[in-house]
């Protein structure tokens, strides 16, 4: 395809997976040109080291209800543009834009995306379906085809240029009266962008765990501390901890797998990672089926004597 677009929701100053959608965009089309949603100019910046050419649309400080506003503000951009695809990562104002752009522009959309390929017909995307345990191959023939991209799923790709910058015209308010904002203080690494993640399961049997063991190996690895449905089900940790389908979607280096049995859901959120490591006292343990390293045992004697390793091998 001749050209694609990407588009920026960079409402914050780092967002985990932001810049993904940049890696299948560039994969299939020739001249990538990047939409940028954005208070400052630091945003359009970066995106102009993976873009032809970069479109920043400034909104104002602290505005998240956009939708509507940047679906029409964008779309008629977009629709001078003659682009034959629209990628954007799934979440947040990006899920809120793909369908309405779609609708505006005429096109077709699918979200949650864990594969995207150019073919004879139109774009064929692939995503999870029945909570992961399948894939869809989905044949978008109008165009554009708009794909959210599933964060996790693809590698934001290296800084190859530095594309032009221009600005785009026109104004964002917020669509909605927002009665106040609470900050929430996430700590340590955010799941996404860990290049460790330890998670534990119901083996670990509490949440003890999590706060103790997990959490130091976590730590001395400059990882991140994860869980799995049932862990969080049980009460143990925070929802926002969880990995797996209906979860977040990881891509570590390493992903330590603790008392983790290996439902499906679970196995396609981490489905990208480089490496696999489970630990589980049931050797009939799905999880080993996708394990690179499996070791059969009380995790209460595996991680003290990796975290004893790990210091005394600095």
């Amino acid at each position: 395809m001749d050209k694609a677009a990407v588009i920026v929701p960079a409402l914050e100053k780092d967002v985990p997976g932001l810049w993904e959608a940049f890696a299948p965009a560039t994969s299939l089309a020739q001249e990538v040109v990047a939409y940028v949603l954005s208070p400052s100019r630091d945003a359009a910046e970066k995106a102009a080291g993976f873009a032809s050419r970069v479109v920043w649309a400034r909104v104002p400080e602290g505005k998240a209800f956009i939708g509507r506003g940047a679906a029409v503000l964008l779309g008629d951009a977009l629709a001078k543009e003659g682009v034959a695809a629209i990628l954007l990562t799934s979440g947040g104002l990006g899920s809120s834009l793909a369908p309405r752009l779609a609708a505006r522009l005429k096109g077709s959309v699918v979200s949650e995306a864990t594969g995207v390929e150019e073919g004879s017909q139109g774009l064929t995307v692939t995503r999870p379906v029945y909570g992961g345990k399948a894939e869809a191959k989905i044949l978008l023939k109008a165009r554009p085809a708009v794909v959210t991209v599933k964060p996790g799923a693809f590698d934001a790709p290296e800084a190859q240029g530095k594309g032009n910058i221009q600005e785009l015209s026109g104004s964002l308010e917020e669509e909605v009266q927002v009665l106040g904002r609470e900050e929430v203080k996430a700590e340590g690494i955010p799941l996404n962008a860990a290049p460790v993640v330890v998670s534990g399961g119901r083996g670990v049997g509490g949440p003890e765990p999590f706060q103790n063991e997990l959490k130091e190996l976590a730590d001395l690895l400059g990882g991140a501390v994860g869980a799995s449905l049932a862990a969080v089900d049980a009460g143990w940790v925070s929802p926002a901890l969880q990995v797996g389908q209906t979860g977040t979607a990881v891509s570590p280096q390493v992903y330590i797998a603790v008392g983790i049995s290996g439902a499906s859901q679970h196995v396609a959120g981490i489905s990208s990672a480089r490496h696999i490591v489970a630990i589980n006292n049931s050797k009939d343990a799905p999880i080993f089926k996708v394990a690179d390293v499996g070791v059969v045992g009380d995790f209460k004697t595996i991680i003290p004597a990796l975290i004893k390793a790990l210091k005394e091998n600095g």
